[in-house]
């Protein structure tokens, strides 16, 4: 079985990204896959890399040696190799590819949607689940009738005199990763303004109470060969001033989240874990998560609230199966065989058999 990973994207976690993609090219590789690196750029261009590429090839743009490439649709749809002036494009022999793309549209469903017209099979979400869990107010919705404990949110329009609930608040790109384009505010009024200011807030703003008195709580879930949770971990800030786990506090140690500081396994208060690991199955199911995703929670000693959840997180979360230990190659394995073996989506035509395309009279003359 030939692999690709696809990694980078047109997206603000596009360095993220090709650190999670190089861990996964590299850890193919290394146990002798026939594995292809397939990087997508910043400006959405499609290059072949090898399996024995670092980072820092990628910190001025494309690396070099990379080669031209092409996605196409359709019966004989794949990743193409652009060939010479005279030459022929050549499709590469990949049967299933591992995504490693983070925000954006790697990760709202648009990717999803061009490799299911491809015919391509591919790991974690599929279109409808990536784009659920990437909109933060339409999973809230998911997450309060499901019955899940979650705190009041609102979108900001910015022509609001009130608020549902007292601030301070804290504003959140409504598509978008967990840590980019965070902002805490005091009041509705520097809220309306952050509307202008944030670039990360055009396409929208989802708004929560600020309760400083809640910290992040994490699980991962992965869902072949059957549903298995991973231990539950707390981020820990960097910085005992920051208000938020920000974007430094989870990426920025050398090898994205799997650097980051923790506290693994978290100490919880007495419950907190049981109440997560079934929060964690219902989502599984309610939110159709595949592959592996990462549910984030807010906890304080008596209180625990759904936050949102990644569809693909960084390091692919191998960090956190722990109990009991899952190598991260056997981690891998299973991705691509849930990719082969449950595919996201078959498109039919049955139905469409002619009949009223038969039966129609004259298009003119149903505009004349």
């Amino acid at each position: 079985m030939s692999v690709g990973v696809i990694f980078g994207g047109p997206s603000p976690e596009h360095d993220i990204s090709i650190l999670t993609g190089l861990q996964v090219l590299h850890e193919l590789a290394r146990r002798h896959r026939d594995v292809t690196g397939l990087y997508w750029t910043k400006t959405g261009e499609w290059l072949g890399v090898t399996s024995d590429v670092e980072a820092d090839a990628f910190s001025d743009g494309p690396p070099k040696s990379a080669g031209e490439l092409s996605l196409r649709l359709g019966h004989e749809g794949g990743f193409y190799a652009v060939g010479s002036r005279l030459g022929r494009d050549k499709r590469l022999d990949v049967d299933v590819v591992v995504l490693a793309t983070h925000g954006g549209p790697g990760e709202d469903g648009t990717l999803q949607g061009a490799l299911d017209l491809a015919g391509i099979a591919y790991s974690g979400p599929d279109a409808a689940s990536a784009a659920l869990g990437m909109d933060k107010w339409a999973f809230a919705s998911v997450v309060a009738n499901l019955g899940l404990p979650t705190l009041p949110r609102a979108l900001l329009q910015g022509d609001e005199s009130a608020l549902p609930f007292e601030g301070p608040y804290i504003l959140k790109p409504r598509f978008g990763g967990s840590s980019i384009g965070i902002d805490v505010v005091e009041d509705l009024a520097t809220a309306k303004a952050r509307l202008k200011t944030n670039a990360h807030l055009a396409r929208g703003c989802v708004v929560e109470p600020f309760r400083a008195d809640l910290t992040d709580v994490q699980i991962a879930v992965r869902t072949y060969p059957s549903v298995a949770l991973s231990a539950i971990e707390r981020p820990l800030r960097r910085s005992a001033e920051a208000e938020i786990l920000n974007y430094r506090d989870k990426y920025v140690g050398g090898d994205g989240m799997v650097s980051a500081p923790r506290e693994l396994p978290a100490v919880l208060a007495p419950g907190q874990a049981q109440v997560i690991e079934a929060c964690a199955r219902t989502l599984v199911t309610g939110a159709s998560l595949r592959g592996v995703a990462r549910v984030d929670f807010l906890a304080n000693e008596h209180e625990l609230y759904v936050n949102e959840v990644n569809t693909i997180p960084g390091s692919l979360s191998k960090y956190l199966f722990v109990a009991p230990p899952l190598a991260f190659a056997d981690l891998l394995e299973d991705l691509l065989r849930e990719a082969r073996e449950r595919p996201t989506h078959r498109y039919s035509a049955l139905g469409a058999d002619g009949l009223v395309l038969r039966s129609a009279s004259s298009i003119a003359a149903k505009l004349a």
